[in-house]
């Protein structure tokens, strides 16, 4: 394949992680407006919060805003965040992880893989969180992507018959990233919603990625 021809499909492949970046910026740059006055009013972030953000008590007893609201808001925390400095790491993040996993699997899977993985990390959150305050930003499908590139290089070494300590550093790392930022951040940490994106981004990597497939269908199999 020639240079000029991997070019073309490099550009075209960040398509939907520009998409993804837009669709957050837009939300966050009219919120940002609004908090100075630019536009609206202050409480538009907050009414943003109130109708798109993750209420884990919405999945109880709790009066929602709209009829769908419960369902919608599995999806629509991952385009909310905290403000600008929470939207450019999240965003920074994105565009360094998304780059080699969008190459590996192509557009369309990249995009089942990104919201499988925020569907998941909201699962995670609803599962394990009883906090009373909203759950917001893209982690839940950004630790996807990193569960997708852990397991796939989980596989690689498997085929290779080489050493597991590199896949388990990073695991580790994660871990006191999260363990960190959780005591920096007072315990406001959705953890939970890194944790559920890491395991449906795992599995759905195997599951989207054809290489993946045919290395589990070559696999000897106990029959009973």
């Amino acid at each position: 394949m020639s240079d000029v021809k991997k070019h073309r499909i490099l550009q075209k492949s960040n398509h939907v992680v520009l998409a993804i970046f837009g669709i957050c910026a837009l939300v966050e740059l009219v919120l940002s407006a609004a908090d100075l006055g630019i536009v609206g009013t202050f409480r538009w972030r907050g009414l943003a919060y109130q109708y798109g953000g993750f209420w884990q008590g919405l999945l109880g007893d709790w009066r929602a805003n709209f009829a769908a609201q419960p369902y919608v808001m599995f999806l629509s925390y991952g385009f909310l965040h905290g403000g600008i400095i929470h939207f450019a790491v999240n965003m920074f993040t994105l565009f360094s992880i998304g780059k080699p996993v969008i190459q590996r699997i192509g557009q369309v899977r990249f995009l089942v893989l990104y919201i499988g993985s925020m569907l998941g990390g909201g699962a995670g959150f609803a599962l394990l969180s009883q906090s009373v305050q909203p759950m917001i930003g893209a982690s839940g499908a950004l630790f996807g992507l990193a569960g997708a590139i852990v397991a796939w290089e989980v596989q690689r070494r498997v085929r290779s018959k080489r050493p597991m300590w590199p896949v388990l550093k990073v695991i580790l790392l994660l871990l006191a990233l999260n363990l960190v930022l959780w005591w920096v951040m007072r315990g406001q940490l959705a953890w939970e919603t890194h944790l559920g994106g890491f395991v449906v981004g795992w599995i759905l990597a195997l599951l989207v990625d054809p290489r993946s497939r045919q290395f589990v269908g070559q696999r000897p199999i106990n029959k009973a």
